[in-house]
């Protein structure tokens, strides 16, 4: 008997052991130039470039893309990022980046199996939008979809922030003197009645709004029909306010003394309507109302988008503000602060060695994929647009 160099256990079949090994990927980062109508915004600023070329990455750049937001190209060249006046090139990048999501001629300038990590506004898409992505096995992450360790979503959490504050900050200055302005200033001086102020919805934009004019000196009154809602709110405020739930007799007395109503409701499908163009007959002439929901259709009956051009318009004695995407208006900031969130996703993925790896170890990473290799795996968007759809979770394990 020929004596072996293994044990008996060792000759016995043995559990196949797979290397897990982590290998870091270089990233190749495309920004093109927002071409959308009012987009001023940008995905990185300078700062978060040179983080990522300092660690080895590519970004390139097409020219101006930053300079709505007042960043120019030598910042972002100075940060190591390739500038390029060719849009083409640009959309040969094997990941990109944008703030509104890539138009179809857009995506027909896209590499098959490019990465894109956008916004995805899904209100504003069309079915074709999906099946050109789907054509190019585009794998599609939505800013929107992004998921902290919390459950939260830092995107959409940080942008109803901007747009709460800036809220109240619109109103302030639409109350000053004009042709219409009943020249009242936002705030609490010694001997003259506060400013009331009516906020629908007592979300994170409901909560900034609150916050802002309490910091004016304001006196606010929340409606929602969530009371843990509008207990978070009051604990977040660390104080006391008027609250309550969203019926037609308070809300209507509220609204009939106010000076300044915010409407940011958020609703599954469509922002629901609370005030009706009744109620809004009933307000003091010369009032203010600024809808942020208007993104998802408006929760004022008489409200109607406008622009950032032309923003407001009078209705039934009321000026109203209704220009969806307010966070534009402040471009810098909303840079910044999507920058902030977007860059560490980034270092990430390239940490864990590609996408694929990344959505492995980091669930709210996996929970932005609404496209994978050309495959949809989101089941809103399905049943939105009557696509076939399938679980991400059982095609990355």
């Amino acid at each position: 008997m020929s004596l072996s160099p293994f044990t008996k256990e060792q000759l016995l079949p043995q559990e196949e052991k797979l290397e897990i090994a982590r290998h870091k990927s270089q990233l190749f980062i495309g920004i093109p130039k927002e071409t959308s109508y009012q987009e001023r915004r940008i995905c990185l600023t300078p700062d978060a470039v040179n983080s990522l070329t300092y660690q080895g990455h590519r970004v390139m750049i097409e020219a101006g893309a930053g300079v709505s937001s007042s960043y120019t190209d030598k910042e972002y060249s100075e940060a190591g990022a390739e500038i390029t006046q060719d849009t083409k090139k640009v959309f040969g990048c094997p990941m990109l980046l944008k703030v509104e999501p890539p138009t179809v001629a857009e995506i027909e300038m896209m590499n098959p199996k490019t990465i894109v990590l956008s916004a995805i506004q899904l209100k504003t898409r069309k079915k074709s939008y999906f099946e050109a992505l789907s054509r190019k096995k585009i794998t599609a992450l939505a800013f929107e979809y992004l998921k902290d360790t919390d459950g939260s979503y830092p995107a959409v959490k940080s942008l109803s922030e901007i747009a709460g504050t800036a809220s109240i900050l619109i109103a302030a200055e639409l109350m000053i003197t004009n042709e219409f302005g009943k020249g009242l200033l936002f705030g609490n001086i010694t001997g003259v009645a506060p400013t009331e102020v009516v906020i629908l919805g007592a979300g994170t934009a409901g909560e900034f709004a609150a916050r802002t004019a309490i910091g004016l000196g304001a006196s606010v009154k929340v409606f929602d029909n969530s009371i843990t809602k509008l207990r978070r709110l009051q604990n977040n405020l660390n104080q006391r306010i008027f609250t309550s739930t969203i019926q037609q007799k308070a809300l209507l007395k509220a609204l009939r003394r106010c000076d300044v109503a915010i409407g940011a409701m958020r609703g599954a499908e469509r922002c629901p309507v609370v005030v009706s163009e009744t109620m809004v007959e009933h307000m003091k002439k010369g009032a203010v109302i600024v809808d942020i929901s208007i993104d998802t259709g408006g929760c004022f009956e008489t409200s109607e988008v406008t622009t950032h051009e032309k923003p407001t318009f009078i209705k039934n004695n009321v000026l109203h503000y209704c220009v969806p995407n307010i966070p534009s208006r402040y471009s810098k900031t909303a840079s910044l602060s999507i920058s902030n969130i977007i860059t560490p996703y980034l270092l990430q993925i390239a940490e864990d060695g590609g996408i694929e790896s990344a959505i492995r170890c980091n669930p709210g990473l996996k929970n932005g994929i609404y496209l994978y290799h050309g495959i949809l795996t989101n089941k809103a968007i399905g049943d939105w647009f009557d696509l076939p759809d399938n679980d991400i979770n059982l095609i990355v394990f």
